[in-house]
Parts: structure tokens; sequence; C-alpha cells
């Protein structure tokens, strides 16, 4: 089932994330003049580790620990931020050509993690905390 009650778990420690990553990203990029990349990536590299635990103990409930897991999360991560920001930057870009290119990057680094969790939430439900339903508290 591709939603479950995981999703609002997932949500409020997105929520959480999101808030701490996101004043990160945009302070990196308006206030100290870090380009996008930077910018972003700071946001994914502060918010993972406490998304691996919120996520791992709270939204999927799993008790046990694999190294296996940890390098799951880490690729998840990797590959949903590259994909998002990589699809979010040129698709926004284009949309908003005659807009000026602060206006642009900031619009593209909100699309990326609107693109990022929706993303994540599919890697780490079916690909990082799956076949785990033995760990699971009831």
């Amino acid at each position: 089932m591709l939603i479950d009650k995981t999703l609002p778990k997932f949500i409020i420690v997105g929520l959480i994330n999101t808030i701490i990553g996101s004043a990160i990203m945009f302070l990196f990029y308006n206030c100290l003049q870090l380009n996008y990349w930077v910018s972003s990536a700071s946001n994914y590299a502060a918010g993972s580790i406490l998304s691996f635990f919120l996520n791992k103990y709270f939204t999927f409930s799993v008790k046990k620990w694999r190294l296996s897991m940890v390098i799951l999360f880490i690729c998840n991560i990797l590959i949903c931020y590259f994909m998002a920001y990589g699809i979010a930057k040129p698709f926004v870009g284009g949309l908003m050509r005659n807009y000026s290119q602060k206006w642009r990057d900031n619009s593209a680094m909100f699309a990326g993690m609107v693109l990022f969790t929706g993303l994540n939430y599919l890697g780490q439900k079916y690909l990082v905390f799956r076949n785990n339903n033995h760990d699971h508290k009831n």
C-alpha cells in the first residue's frame, strides 16, 4: 500500500526537518551568499542524521540496527537529492527565465524540497526500512 499510517508520521518528521533545513538552506544562499548546490546540500546534510533516527524509531518503528540500513539511507538521500534538485533547477529556470537568478534559484530550491520529500518517503518506505515488519512495534 502506497499510503498508510506511516505517512502522517513521515510528514511530522518532515516538517521538523523542513523548518530546520530550509532555514539553513535559505540563510546560506541569501545571507552567506553560498551557491545553489552548497546551500541546498547543507539542508540535507544537517537534516539527514535527525531524519534517520526519527524515521527509524518514530515513523517506521524499526528496532534493529543493520549497517545495510544506514548505507541504504545514505544512498536514498543522495539519489533523491540529486534527482529532485537536478530536475528542479532546469525546470524552474525554464519556467522563470524572465526572473532574476535569485528568484529562479530560490524557487528551484523550494520545488526541489517538495520533490525530494515525495521521493524520499518512497525510498525510505520501500527501500531503507522495507522487510522490517518483524522489527516493528505493534
